[in-house]
C-alpha cells in the first residue's frame, strides 16, 4: 500500500496569455496541507514526469508540485506559438503559485524551467525561498542552442514505441549513463500517439518557433537581461551542472559563484546536459541543500 505522501494527484490551472486562456497541468506529491512547497520545472522539450524520482524522495518533507509548461504533456498549447518564452512561461508560474498559496517555494529548475527560476527569483517579493538551477546559466552557448534546434520542430512519426525509443534516447545521449528501465522510462515520458497510432513528441512543434526567430543581436540582448536577473537574486542557490555540459560552459558555472546569489556549484562526471536527478549521487545535494 503506498504512502499517502506517495500518491499523485493530477491538477491543473487555468492561465492567460495575450491570445486567450490555457490549461497548465500539473503533478502534486505530498500532503496538500504542507507549508513547505517544493516547485519542480523541467527543460525544453521533457515534461512534468522528469521528477518523479525526485518528487517520490521528498514527498515525506515537502508539497512537490511539478508542472507541463504550456505546450508540452498534459498542458493546454498557445494559440500564437511566438508566445512559447520565457515572459509567458514566468507569467503562468506566478498563476500556479498563486493556487498554491505558499508564502515561501523552493524550485528546482532543469534547463528552461531554470531560466524561468532565475526571472521568478529575479523578481521583487516573489516567493522563493531556495533556488536549484540544472545545468542553466545566463549564458549560453550559441552551438548548443543550434544543437537543440535542429531537432525540436522535426515532424518525427514513428510506428513502433521502439523505433520511437530510440529516436528519443539518440537525441538524449548527452544525459550520461542510464539502466535500460531508466532509458525506457526517459522515452515514454515524452512520447505519445496521435489520432493515427503513430508515435510523435508529446508537445507543441511549433514551440521551436521562438528559437528559431533568435539571431546573434537578440542572443546578446537576452543575456545582458539574464544576467541582469541572475545578479538580483537574493535566496540561496545551488548550481548542478553536468561535467560535460555543452550548454552551461565551465566558465560560465565559476562566473556564477562569483556574482549574484553566488551559487554553491555541484559538477557531475560523465554527464552532458542535462543530469536527469534520477540518480543518488544527482538527488543527494539536492535534498541536503533544501533541508539544510
Amino acid at each position: 500500500m503506498l504512502r499517502k505522501s506517495d500518491q499523485v494527484r493530477i491538477e491543473s490551472v487555468q492561465c492567460l496569455s495575450p491570445d486567450g486562456l490555457h490549461k497548465v497541468a500539473y503533478k502534486e506529491w505530498g500532503e496538500a496541507d504542507n507549508p513547505n512547497v517544493l516547485v519542480c520545472v523541467h527543460g525544453l522539450t521533457r515534461v512534468s514526469d522528469d521528477f518523479d524520482v525526485l518528487a517520490r524522495k521528498l514527498s515525506r518533507d515537502f508539497r512537490v508540485i511539478c508542472p507541463d509548461v504550456v505546450g508540452r504533456g498534459r498542458s493546454g498549447w498557445l494559440k500564437n506559438p511566438q508566445n512559447y518564452q520565457v515572459p509567458q512561461y514566468v507569467a503562468d508560474m506566478v498563476t500556479l503559485f498563486a493556487r498554491l498559496k505558499a508564502e515561501q517555494i523552493s524550485y528546482v529548475g532543469t534547463s528552461m524551467g531554470g531560466m524561468i527560476g532565475m526571472a521568478l527569483a529575479s523578481l521583487k517579493d516573489n516567493p522563493i525561498h531556495k533556488l536549484v538551477l540544472n545545468d542553466i546559466g545566463p549564458n549560453l552557448n550559441v552551438s548548443a542552442v543550434s544543437r537543440i534546434s535542429q531537432y525540436v520542430s522535426q515532424p518525427m512519426r514513428f510506428i513502433t514505441f521502439e523505433e520511437a525509443a530510440n529516436y528519443i534516447r539518440s537525441i538524449s545521449v548527452t544525459f550520461g549513463e542510464h539502466t535500460e528501465d531508466e532509458w525506457h522510462k526517459i522515452c515514454k515520458d515524452v512520447l505519445v500517439k496521435d489520432k493515427d497510432g503513430m508515435w510523435i513528441r508529446h508537445y507543441d512543434l511549433k514551440l521551436g518557433m521562438a528559437m528559431q526567430a533568435i539571431n546573434p543581436d537578440l542572443a546578446q540582448a537576452m543575456q545582458v537581461m539574464m544576467w541582469a536577473a541572475y545578479d538580483a537574486i537574493s535566496c540561496p542557490t545551488l548550481l548542478l551542472r553536468g561535467a560535460e555540459s555543452d550548454l552551461l560552459t565551465a566558465d560560465t558555472a565559476v562566473e556564477m559563484t562569483r556574482r549574484g546569489p553566488m551559487a554553491r556549484l555541484v559538477q557531475f562526471e560523465n554527464v552532458g546536459h542535462a543530469p536527469t536527478l534520477v540518480h543518488e549521487d544527482q538527488l543527494a545535494p539536492i535534498k541536503e541543500f533544501l533541508l539544510n
